[in-house]
């Protein structure tokens, strides 16, 4: 039996909760004699969605004919544009639906990853957004029924979400990352009040980067903090890999210098620590030995790794962590990474180097996060 759906018209307000929502963005009639599509959207959503739990369907239509004034159509128009799970474009451009608004939308939302778009392909002007929709892996179809299709595949499996988590759209709420995030915010006691997506990355198939815009009820404080951009990756693992000299400036430890485009260093390149992040859940003790041995070409147990703490990167502004580890390495080991060739694997290109301790924190080359890492390993006892 079919979940409840919740049709929030123009000017009004939404549900406290929600499992999944959608936005039917396209033309509407300039005429009362030109009918509008949404009606028979609004039904085959009504008799096809399965749940989980109550879909809202918002349209930017009012229900007894009167238009709010515009300002407050617009103003309603973007707030939950923005904040829904899936924009539905349905353009069937025509002289008595031309659309023009619908082009500034499509411009906002269809790099925003919650983007699928409709067309008859025989309709005016519409090619533009079919060969975007096209080159950047945007759900396309032609009917309205196929395009209502493509936003049910994207909300199947939608999650109940409260207050301003409902704000958080799906394909971000469903990261790793994400959940992690929001568990750490709810044991504080602190609440996301307000959430808009500024972006992903990619646009289509799982996130690996997202950026959230936020208020937040700040529990000790008792007060709103808003406005607030909070970048996320997945976590990272990473690994001080050494042999002890005589003191321990003259430890050697092992980095990778790699070029990196935002370092503001004097060639482009960062020395860091070998390690890295995936998409799928590994175990970080897994992940980072993996990662040590793509990035270096020496293979280390996992089992030789020893743990130490796991922290923010920058938590003024990403909510990623990196759990860092450490091994002893031999003398032979340590030998054949500093004579070792560079790795390149696809687009990535690293460089094994040796490093003595206190040259490595001379240097302008290490970031505060690698110096960070090494200084807990080997100068923290």
């Amino acid at each position: 039996m079919a979940e409840r759906v919740v049709v929030v018209r123009a000017g009004e307000e939404p549900p406290a909760t929600w499992s999944a929502s959608v936005f039917l963005a396209g033309p509407t009639p300039r005429s009362p004699d030109v009918a509008s599509w949404r009606p028979a959207a609004v039904a085959e959503i009504e008799a096809r969605w399965t749940g989980p739990g109550t879909l809202v369907v918002f349209v930017p239509e009012p229900a007894d004919g009167l238009w709010p004034d515009y300002t407050h159509q617009r103003t309603w128009e973007l707030q939950w544009g923005d904040r829904c799970d899936v924009v539905l474009f349905w353009i069937p451009r025509s002289p008595g639906m031309p659309a023009l608004t619908t082009n500034d939308e499509f411009g906002r939302w269809k790099d925003s990853g919650r983007a699928v778009l409709g067309t008859p392909p025989g309709a005016e002007s519409v090619r533009y957004q079919r060969s975007y929709a096209t080159d950047n892996g945007i759900p396309l179809a032609d009917t309205l029924t196929d395009t209502i299709d493509l936003a049910l595949t994207e909300l199947a499996g939608g999650v109940e979400r409260e207050g301003g988590k409902r704000f958080v759209p799906l394909r971000i709420w469903r990261t790793d990352a994400f959940r992690r995030w929001i568990t750490t915010v709810e044991r504080s006691g602190n609440q996301v009040v307000d959430a808009t997506q500024m972006w992903v990355f990619p646009i289509t198939g799982p996130v690996v980067f997202w950026a959230l815009r936020v208020s937040m009820w700040v529990a000790l404080e008792n007060r709103l903090k808003s406005g607030e951009v909070i970048l996320s990756r997945p976590d990272l693992a990473s690994v001080v890999a050494y042999l002890p000299g005589a003191t321990a400036q003259d430890t050697e430890v092992v980095l990778v210098r790699e070029f990196r485009p935002a370092a503001r260093t004097s060639d482009g390149f960062v020395l860091e620590l070998p390690g890295g992040s995936h998409q799928a859940v590994i175990e970080p003790v897994t992940l980072a030995a993996l990662e040590f041995g793509e990035e270096t070409g020496l293979t280390v147990a996992a089992d030789r790794l020893v743990a130490h703490t796991s922290r923010q990167l920058a938590g003024t502004m990403s909510t990623h962590r990196q759990a860092v580890f450490s091994v002893r390495l031999t003398e032979a080991e340590m030998a054949e990474l500093r004579g070792a060739a560079p790795v390149v694997d696809g687009t990535e290109v690293t460089y094994p180097v040796v490093w003595r301790v206190g040259d490595l924190f001379a240097d302008g080359h290490a970031d505060w996060t690698t110096l960070g890492a090494v200084a807990e390993v080997l100068l923290g006892g």
